[in-house]
């Protein structure tokens, strides 16, 4: 599965953890660095319960390896990687793969075509390691397969319509796990839990990483004033590195970033919370011209709407994943009509010029607006 942003940032205030037993798992999968955390009251925890609190993480993490071994598009031998190499024939697939697939199929329908896990081929050719940037020319015949691959999915097997057709479920399949994540901690009645897959967050019960008697978790989303500067940073001390006059230890002191400040915190309960953003994976090429990583289904290329990031604020953290990232395609005005029209989410949307416009829903819980 490729790299999903992080733009969403947990933000750990002074410790309520003197109440609960708290323990963590950090790990990394899905390309991304992962952290599950869970809790239980420390007034009513027993060897036992905590045995079983352990017991229960080292269960959600193999859940997680369990789901990339199967959805990798670039593990041999995942339902995924065998679908995108079966030269358009049918391949035995498992149940949850046919499952998610249908769900991809549902985002695509339902944001006419701007949420497409068909879109692999297209996304391939935009190298941001080596700064690759495709022609017109070669842009357009991607485009040509990507309109017709959606794939054909049965109970148990799914059939790409072209040899060239190809799927990723980068953008949905953290959501999907992230939900079996939490119902798995809920069928062992373990209440309190901080899920984070690389930026798809779902938080469960008390927030027992906030202040003693805190009422809501509190979660920040980043700033993309702070995420590009880093980034320069990061270039500049790169470029240093590579200088042959060798390394100023002074110079890279003067580049030190400032603590980082959230463009805002949302205060909540129960639900998740799942960023898109053009600003935590881009580069530029040798005319200095910057492209991210978001791709619009319309054009092959990378977002140029108006929006910076969008933030999904739902109960099902599949629909913050399946939602995201066609909110940002569509801009700040279509995307707030779109939110307000369908009941059981909410947003805060982001222009570039990191003006906030969160929903109706969500205005109350919002706090420490940076702008």
């Amino acid at each position: 599965m490729s790299e999903q942003p992080k733009p969403a940032l947990f933000l750990k205030t002074p410790s309520a953890e003197g109440r609960f037993e708290v323990e963590s798992r950090g790990f990394f999968a899905f390309d991304t660095n992962c952290r599950i955390k869970a809790a239980i009251p420390r007034d009513v925890a027993t060897p036992v319960s905590c045995r079983r609190l352990n017991e229960a993480l080292d269960e959600a993490v193999g859940l997680c390896y369990r789901y990339e071994r199967m959805w990798s598009h670039t593990q041999e031998g995942s339902d995924i990687w065998r679908l995108n190499h079966a030269q358009g024939r049918p391949v035995t697939v498992s149940l949850e793969t046919a499952v998610i697939l249908k769900a991809a199929r549902h985002y695509y329908e339902e944001t006419v075509g701007l949420f497409d896990i068909a879109m692999a081929p297209v996304a391939e050719l935009w190298n941001h390691h080596r700064a690759q940037v495709p022609s017109t020319d070669v842009i357009a015949r991607a485009l040509e397969t990507v309109k017709v691959g959606q794939p054909r999915v049965a109970e148990d097997y799914a059939q790409l319509p072209t040899p060239e057709s190809k799927v990723s479920l980068g953008g949905i399949a953290k959501g999907y796990i992230a939900d079996r994540v939490g119902e798995l901690f809920e069928k062992r009645q373990i209440l309190h839990v901080l899920v984070d897959l690389g930026g798809n967050i779902v938080i469960k019960g008390e927030p027992f990483l906030g202040k003693e008697g805190q009422a809501h978790w509190s979660v920040g989303i980043r700033s993309p004033f702070h995420a590009l500067e880093r980034n320069r940073a990061e270039k500049r001390a790169a470029a240093l590195a590579r200088s042959p006059h060798g390394i100023d230890l002074r110079t890279l002191r003067n580049k030190q970033m400032t603590a980082e400040q959230p463009a805002c915190i949302l205060e909540l309960n129960d639900c998740s919370i799942v960023t898109s953003s053009i600003y935590e994976r881009c580069f530029a090429d040798e005319k200095g011209m910057v492209y991210h990583h978001i791709a619009d289904p319309r054009t092959g290329r990378p977002s140029e709407s108006d929006l910076a990031s969008a933030t999904v604020i739902s109960k099902r953290s599949i629909d913050g994943d399946g939602l995201s990232t066609a909110l940002l395609l569509m801009g700040s005005d279509w995307a707030a009509e779109y939110v307000e029209e369908h009941p059981g989410i909410e947003a805060v949307l982001m222009t570039r010029d990191g003006d906030l416009l969160p929903t109706s829903g969500i205005r109350k819980a919002l706090s420490n607006c940076s702008r």
